[in-house]
């Protein structure tokens, strides 16, 4: 059962750039204008990356809708609508559809958690009831959650679920996953540092966080990728491997919004629990940046 691909590529979980008064849409628009430009394949909207969690009701269904109209086709709008109330996620996933996004991102429920039973009924009743392609969200270090292999190959039957973003890092699991439910579901990588492996296993691209900051040369990676350049891929992989390491020395989206904040897209402003980085990180980061030619 082949489905629609919603992306190749890579799909910036985009920043929402916020300060005291709630979301900036001016730099919200040039965000995105400027990703586009650079060429990048899809945005994700309202993901972790974008502090979802932290987000109003308001706010976060304004942000997926001010996106789509931004955006005007020129790329898929991914919005990030998981929670772990089903009920929510439904009226969610309901607006970002009737707003126009692509297609939706929707995460495991966390705290709460769920067995496996319970998220084949959630996911099935989410996929059953919205009117856009479903990507499945899995980060167990964040949700206290993952999605088991057996799982995956019964969403997989499901019409409208037809991607997964993986973050669990367990390139074994992964391996599982694809020998299930290969030419079933789309699978991307949610980790920057295993792009080129979840590649080579048969995903077709990744939701990243590096894009935020690098967009043309993330999306490198998969073009030579695509084209038979394996080496030049893996090439590129490692060349920007110490900036990954350095967008993830503290909690996302921490490093990356003070990168962004660098390069003068934002300011340095996260919603508590999440606090600026610390002086020494912050130190790390901007050296990996400027020695990657990023001018901050």
């Amino acid at each position: 059962m082949k489905k629609n691909t919603v992306f190749k590529g890579i799909a910036t979980a985009l920043i929402t750039p916020l300060d005291e008064t709630g979301i900036n849409f001016e730099q919200l628009g040039k965000l995105i204008d400027w990703q586009i430009m650079e060429g990048i394949d899809a945005l994700v909207i309202c993901g972790t990356t974008g502090e979802a969690s932290t987000l109003t009701d308001v706010e976060h269904r304004a942000a997926i809708t001010f996106a789509v109209q931004r955006a005007e086709g020129r790329v898929p709008i991914i919005a990030g609508t998981g929670s772990n109330d089903t009920e929510y996620v439904h009226d969610l996933t309901h607006c970002a559809c009737e707003a126009g996004a692509d297609a939706m991102l929707v995460v495991t429920p966390y705290y709460n958690k769920a067995t496996q039973k319970g998220l084949i009924k959630m996911f099935t009743q989410i996929a059953d009831k919205s009117t856009k392609p479903i990507i499945l969200y899995n980060v167990p270090s964040r949700t206290g959650v993952n999605i088991e292999p057996a799982t995956y190959e019964v969403l997989a039957e499901h019409e409208n679920i037809v991607g997964i973003k993986e973050a669990n890092g367990n390139i074994s699991k992964i391996v599982e996953t694809m020998a299930r439910v290969h030419g079933k579901l789309d699978l991307y990588s949610g980790n920057d540092d295993q792009l080129v492996p979840l590649m080579a296993l048969g995903g077709v691209g990744g939701i990243s966080v590096l894009s935020n900051i690098m967009p043309a040369q993330t999306r490198e990676i998969c073009t030579r990728f695509f084209n038979g350049d394996i080496t030049g891929s893996a090439d590129q992989q490692y060349k920007l491997y110490t900036l990954i390491d350095a967008l993830f020395c503290e909690v996302n989206p921490i490093p990356v919004k003070a990168a962004m904040a660098a390069m003068g897209f934002c300011k340095d402003y996260l919603r508590s629990p999440l606090t600026t980085m610390e002086d020494i990180n912050r130190e790390k980061l901007l050296s990996q940046m400027k020695a990657h030619g990023l001018n901050v």
